[in-house]
């Protein structure tokens, strides 16, 4: 189950996505956690970019998912292809109002709202070279074990 939720109070949410991505993330947070992948929802990157969700499977693959909650919201992005240089696959993640045929076909795209998710296309495949995934692991693991403390400390 996710620590991060789109209720306010939550110490893990930055205020900086809209409610919509919010919700779109929860339904693929949702799903990766029954692929039983691991999650960083807006992981800093080494470039200077920040990841919408970063994923990792059980055999190390990395996962990054962008989140587009309108039309405008895709069209008006495009650092997004800077993405590929941090993860094995990339996925764009958005709701059913928003046209899959917007989406690249060289990403994966992946239809959610807050209860569940479908991954309506795979990602192709390109492997991170040996440094850039031990960079990327690291980057992660300090992530998560930074916000874990952060929620406990939260808790009281």
């Amino acid at each position: 189950m996710p620590i991060v939720s789109p209720h306010t109070g939550n110490p893990l949410v930055d205020r900086r996505q809209s409610d919509r991505a919010l919700l779109v993330r929860r339904g693929v947070q949702r799903l990766f956690s029954d692929l039983r992948l691991s999650m960083v929802p807006e992981l800093p990157l080494a470039s200077g970019r920040r990841a919408d969700l970063v994923a990792l499977s059980g055999t190390g693959e990395i996962w990054i998912v962008e989140i587009k909650s309108s039309v405008e919201d895709f069209r008006s992005d495009r650092k997004w292809p800077d993405y590929r240089q941090h993860c094995d696959r990339l996925f764009f993640a958005t709701h059913a109002a928003v046209p899959p045929e917007l989406f690249p076909q060289d990403c994966g795209l992946i239809i959610a709202d807050e209860w569940s998710a479908h991954l309506l296309r795979d990602a192709p495949e390109h492997r991170l070279a040996a440094a850039s995934r031990k960079a990327m692991l690291l980057r992660f693991a300090r992530s998560a074990a930074d916000r874990l403390l952060l929620a406990e400390l939260a808790a009281g």
